[in-house]
């Protein structure tokens, strides 16, 4: 069994068929988890710090004997299989470009020595690429993907083996975890369902409310977990069901259901267009639109610092940094801000989130990003800018949000922490707005309007381009 994104012992087919096929046959079944140096190297350290606790957690399940092994999956497989004489691997099939094309390239070395690689279900309750249009062609619109989505169906929570017969092989150690000063949540499985099952019990009646809502606590935060196949969705999904037969808001239900139809549309959309990962999907202004140079830089820098001057975005870049993580609705909001106010290419942004989200997911992040840029499939509309203050008003009332992770804004009271400039004098050690965004809201239509009156010449991707969890 070659573990990636399923660190999880329960509703795990791959891990079951694993398991029949070494009854079978009378043998013992191998654990595998290869440390992918190519992937350590450029994965965020709060991801690759949950990472190793999650397969500390996973290991221990496993009585001992998960085998780590570190190097290329093209060489370590093969290599593992041959020593131990394995008659099959057994994986959960990935649809990212670069799982896909690993496992094509190992497929093919284990087919030489006549061992096949066997896929079994997926980190999605309904697998991309199997729900289609009545033509046969991928959605473009997510609200009839969902309606599609829900009419396919899913297949019950597969349940969790009684008995593992596991093999003892030799195993490399588990890697140091990287330094952090990111407070991350606990890992691995039975953390996973702790969480959701407190969820479940204590938040998901008024979910549909509060879920927009960053000064309360209104998620379920289950985005790490789901990122580590820690839990499947397919899990929740059932939970789900069974929470509103025993009196769960209908409402409620409908809501959490709908962020995860978001998480697999993204995944199937990256599945049908894997050059979405880096690529806009569609152009949406002129390449001349998206700011370079050292000014650029320089912007970026006080978003990604929190240090722009519009407390709800420094509030939310701050909390990235401060816990590897940020609340959904001002994950849209610091994107639009970096876009349409400071015009820096989407894929850089994407790539800060990479960098600092623990539940860092590549089809969840990138066509998240799209969808605020206006550049993916059932994107917002390049024309709908966020306003920071109007937000922080709407969704953060009593600004409470904006003081827990903007210190030098705490002395002050109600809505006045989501425009301090107003202030007289205004609040020292805190920044005045670095844009007016009035001004960069009508330079982001104007490029918009210019974008659809001539031929474009890019692809929208900016002159120097380079979490979500939605749920």
């Amino acid at each position: 069994m070659w573990f990636r994104r399923d660190l999880r012992l329960g509703d795990n087919p791959a891990l079951l068929a694993a398991v029949d096929r070494a009854r079978a046959g009378d043998g013992e079944l191998v654990g595998l988890y290869v440390v992918d140096d190519d992937l350590w190297r450029r994965a965020g350290t709060n991801r690759l710090a949950y990472l190793v606790r999650s397969l500390a957690a996973l290991d221990d399940a496993c009585g001992g004997r998960l085998v780590l092994r570190r190097g290329d999956p093209r060489a370590v497989v093969p290599d593992v299989v041959r020593s131990v004489g394995a008659e099959e691997v057994h994986v959960a099939a990935s649809h990212e470009p670069l799982g896909r094309r690993r496992d094509e390239a190992v497929e093919a070395l284990l087919a030489e020595a006549g061992t096949p690689l066997v896929r079994t279900g997926s980190p999605y309750a309904v697998s991309p690429g199997r729900v289609l249009t009545g033509g046969g062609t991928p959605y473009q619109v997510f609200t009839p993907f969902r309606a599609a989505w829900y009419e396919h169906g899913w297949r019950a929570p597969a349940g969790r083996p009684r008995e593992i017969p596991w093999a003892t092989v030799a195993s490399d150690d588990l890697p140091a975890a990287p330094a952090t000063d990111a407070r991350l949540p606990r890992a691995g499985e039975a953390a996973a369902r702790r969480r959701w099952h407190a969820f479940c019990r204590d938040g998901l009646a008024g979910y549909g409310a509060r879920r927009d809502r960053p000064d309360l606590e209104g998620t379920s935060s289950m985005s790490v977990h789901l990122r580590w196949g820690e839990v499947h969705p397919r899990t929740l999904l059932a939970d789900l069901a069974a929470a509103q037969a025993d009196g769960a808001p209908a409402q409620d239900v409908a809501a959490f259901r709908s962020e995860l139809a978001w998480r697999e549309f993204h995944a199937d959309v990256l599945h049908h267009r894997p050059e979405g990962r880096s690529r806009s999907l569609r152009a949406v202004v002129p390449d001349d639109a998206w700011a370079g140079g050292a000014a650029a830089d320089d912007a970026f820098q006080a978003w990604a610092a929190g240090r722009t001057g519009y407390p709800l975005v420094d509030a939310g870049m701050r909390q990235l940094l401060a816990t590897g993580w940020m609340h959904n609705r001002v994950r849209m909001i610091v994107a639009s801000f970096l876009v349409k106010d400071l015009h820096v290419p989407w894929q850089r942004g994407a790539s800060h989130f990479m960098a600092h989200l623990v539940d860092g997911d590549v089809s969840q992040n990138q066509l998240n990003w799209q969808w605020v840029a206006g550049t993916g499939h059932d994107a917002a509309p390049y024309f709908r800018v966020f306003n920071p203050v109007t937000q922080g008003k709407k969704f953060d009332p009593e600004g409470d949000y904006v003081r827990r992770w903007v210190p030098q804004l705490r002395g002050l009271d109600g809505l006045a922490v989501h425009e301090p400039w107003r202030l007289d004098p205004p609040p020292r050690g805190y920044p005045a707005p670095m844009v007016d965004h009035a001004h960069e809201r009508r330079v982001a239509l104007d490029d918009f309007e210019r974008a659809r009156r001539r031929p474009r010449d890019g692809d929208g991707a900016g002159r120097a381009g380079v979490s979500g969890g939605r749920a």
